[in-house]
């Protein structure tokens, strides 16, 4: 069975591989983080679908602040004139109300 939400998590992080490219030219520790805070988005749904209670639901809201993150470097890469614009908010917006309805 396919979990949507974790499908959504992998394809944002192909979708924003420039945009780290981009910052690591930029700034390699802001990069490292973002890498860090995509993959741990992914992750934590991973793991989280795999467990039961409250232990799968801390997992889900550990993915919603990794992606919340991962909105607040592109913020930040964009404030300093890493990127012109941070990409991809439609994608992350639904993939947060995802994840928000999943720790929920």
């Amino acid at each position: 069975m396919r979990f949507l939400a974790y499908d959504l998590s992998i394809e944002l992080i192909g979708s924003l591989r420039n945009s780290h490219l981009l910052i690591k030219r930029h700034d390699p520790a802001l990069a490292k983080q973002f890498r860090d805070a995509l993959g741990s988005v992914s992750l934590n749904l991973g793991e989280g679908n795999g467990r039961a209670g409250g232990d799968r639901l801390q997992h889900f809201r550990i993915a919603l602040g990794s992606l919340r993150e991962v909105g607040a470097v592109l913020d930040v890469a964009v404030a300093f004139g890493y990127l012109a614009t941070a990409p991809r908010e439609r994608e992350r917006d639904r993939l947060c109300g995802m994840i928000y309805g999943l720790q929920r």
